[in-house]
């Protein structure tokens, strides 16, 4: 997993959810002692990889 510190070139994602599924995420992170940041970072690494032929650009 890239940290910043690897160089790599940082994208805001901006996101609505409920307000519940926030406090969920706050606790979370504060009871696991990371970053909301870190836990979407590991969620998204564990996603499988996409399929080359089926990207499109946006």
């Amino acid at each position: 997993m890239k940290t910043m510190g690897d160089n790599m070139k940082v994208k805001r994602l901006n996101c609505r959810i409920t307000d519940r599924r926030y406090h969920k995420l706050v606790l979370l992170s504060a009871q696991m002692d990371r970053t909301i940041s870190s836990l979407v970072d590991e969620w998204i690494d564990s996603l499988p990889e996409p399929k080359k032929d089926n990207i499109t650009a946006g």
